[in-house]
């Protein structure tokens, strides 16, 4: 769901307490706020941000350069995917740079005449939106500007078409013209916009890349890719399967799900102790999403507390969750009774009564008491850390989030204790 971020005039009054504003000429005359957030062919003197500190002022006047570089309005030896690493690296580093760069990217995008250019720079905004999130008091202004291109295209042509009328008749034949494209090379502008603003809403909660390692190129390029083609972590079940029908035609389950767990018991983890309440290794669950982003499951896997975190986040990241919200009051409402519990599991739509029922038979092997003994991991902690990527409470108000957390684990205990999922075996 969509809903409508702060208005134009908000956003007008925020730039005008945070840009740190420019000056020109040799009286150094401030520039007014829309030729400051209006397409520059130059570079800047100092960052777009008001800051006191002196590293990201310097750097932000570096970061500019690449952002040019990268839309193509900057001659450079690197090519894109190197510009966008050093760029996405710096900010992922020092956290005072992000919203810096998201301005610029703004900046960049705005009255923008050459087309390729445009896209290039809405292309380096997706990138960056799955490494890190704006700081909360710039996601609003970014979010709006986003919003404001969902269904933009035509006004972007004719803007387009304007501006470089206007140029064309301002410009004289001694002065070099910039190469003008307003034909459509690559994706409509909307394409990123919607895609920006679906990373944007979940880069806000979950805080963007995680670990100690940095950037890596491969992980630039999945990104990129992510924008046409969507990613196995955080779409709809329905969207992960149309997507697998190619690869696994036969297949009712989604394949990210039936071998994750695979690898969870293939390398012991019903015989590992703290196993799902133990993360792994954040920097090799990072390694392991983008392999299986890749449908590959690498065979030098040891730890299985990384195939199990990585199911956890599988899971959590679902565009809706395993039980859909239209379900979420009857779960609640049903926590004590297991026969009703059973009977929320019937109502829910097929493909997410086989996911859920699947999730359920793997938990009941941790479950028995063979296992219990070595995970120290019983029904009811096994509840507890699987209850949150099952279910999502709506609410805000944290005595309601408090109160259904223990109803949520108290659901899931009944499906693990009184569910029948034997009809699951086998199945893929």
């Amino acid at each position: 769901t969509l809903r409508k971020p702060i208005s134009q005039s908000s956003m007008a009054d925020w730039a005008s307490k945070n840009l740190n504003m420019h000056t020109q000429g040799i009286f150094r005359r401030r520039i007014s706020i829309s030729n400051m957030l209006s397409w520059n062919g130059g570079s800047i003197k100092k960052p777009m941000l008001i800051t006191s500190n002196r590293t990201i002022k310097k750097e932000a006047c570096e970061m500019f350069k690449l952002v040019q570089s990268y839309m193509g309005d900057r001659q450079t030896r690197m090519d894109r995917n190197h510009v966008a690493l050093v760029t996405v690296t710096k900010c992922w580093s020092m956290q005072g740079l992000r919203d810096e760069l998201y301005i610029q990217l703004i900046r960049q995008t705005t009255d923008n005449t050459c087309y390729r250019s445009l896209a290039w720079g809405w292309e380096l905004m997706a990138i960056s939106l799955a490494f890190f999130s704006p700081s909360p008091k710039f996601q609003s202004y970014l979010e709006g500007y986003i919003y404001r291109h969902l269904d933009s295209d035509e006004k972007i042509a004719q803007h387009i078409k304007e501006l470089v009328d206007l140029k064309n008749k301002k410009i004289t034949k001694s002065r070099k013209k910039r190469k003008q494209n307003t034909e459509d090379e690559g994706l409509p502008i909307s394409t990123y916009a919607k895609y920006c603003y679906r990373k944007l809403q979940k880069v806000a909660v979950t805080g963007g890349k995680k670990g100690l390692r940095k950037p890596t190129v491969e992980e630039i390029t999945h990104a990129r890719n992510a924008i046409l083609t969507p990613s196995l972590f955080g779409s709809s079940l329905e969207e992960i399967m149309l997507r697998q029908q190619d690869m696994y035609p036969g297949n009712k389950l989604p394949w990210v799900q039936t071998q994750l767990s695979q690898q969870v018991l293939a390398l012991g983890g019903e015989q590992t102790e703290g196993i799902f309440r133990i993360p792994g290794d954040i920097d090799e669950v990072n390694a392991l999403k983008l392999q299986v982003d890749q449908w590959k499951i690498p065979n030098n896997l040891s730890d299985p507390n990384i195939p199990a975190s990585l199911l956890k986040l599988w899971y959590r990241e679902l565009e809706e969750p395993v039980i859909p919200q239209e379900f979420y009051k009857e779960c609640i409402n049903n926590y004590e009774n297991p026969d009703a519990a059973v009977a929320v599991v019937q109502l829910l739509p097929e493909l997410n009564r086989l996911v859920l029922c699947y999730l359920i038979h793997f938990l009941q092997i941790f479950a028995q008491p063979s296992n219990v003994g070595r995970t120290k991991m019983d029904v009811n902690n096994l509840a507890m850390v699987m209850a949150p990527n099952c279910l999502r409470c709506q609410s805000d108000d944290p005595r309601v989030i408090f109160e259904n957390t223990r109803k949520e684990m108290s659901f899931l205990r009944m499906l693990i204790v009184h569910l029948d999922t034997s009809f699951i075996k086998g199945l893929v």
